[in-house]
């Protein structure tokens, strides 16, 4: 019976996988972020999207914050912001994350706030989205490795 759970399970967290990659959620980096993962390091891949997480949220916050200073805002700031988002979804294959960043940017890059504001809405969509799909991902890798004593520390919001 637990064979086939663990079957069960890893069919789960490839159709979860193959949906992403579908949808184009996710590029092939995550499958080079995953292939780092070994025995020595059975956490690797949570622990990196966690601080992934983290570091995007700190980043989200800070983009709507310029925003709403409405006659104050400062897209130079933005636009770093930006890069700092795209490079670090790009090293983790958050590929529809990435490619938001890429217009949000053009848009500060033209001083369009109303543009930019349309952009961290659809922005902010896509990292939630992201979130709860690699959230699941990882509970499912997490119910069929227990049995071999590996767990995921439970992500932090």
């Amino acid at each position: 019976m637990l064979g086939f759970s663990a079957d069960r399970l890893r069919a789960d967290m490839n159709r979860l996988l193959a949906l992403l990659f579908h949808q184009g959620v996710l590029d092939e980096q995550f499958l080079q972020l995953q292939q780092l993962q070994d025995e020595s390091s059975p956490n690797f891949v949570s622990e990196v999207v966690n601080i992934y997480f983290q570091e995007s949220e700190r980043l989200l916050k800070n983009l709507r914050a310029l925003l709403i200073e409405r006659e104050l805002t400062d897209y130079k700031k933005m636009g770093n912001h930006l890069n700092q988002l795209m490079g670090s979804s790009s090293s983790i294959g958050a590929n529809r994350v990435r490619n938001v960043c890429i217009a949000f940017r053009a848009n500060s890059e033209q001083s369009n706030r109303a543009g930019c504001l349309r952009a961290l809405e659809v922005l902010e969509h896509e990292y939630c989205y992201l979130k709860s799909k690699l959230h699941e991902l990882f509970q499912i890798e997490q119910q069929r490795v227990l049995g071999a004593g590996v767990r995921y520390p439970m992500q932090q919001n």
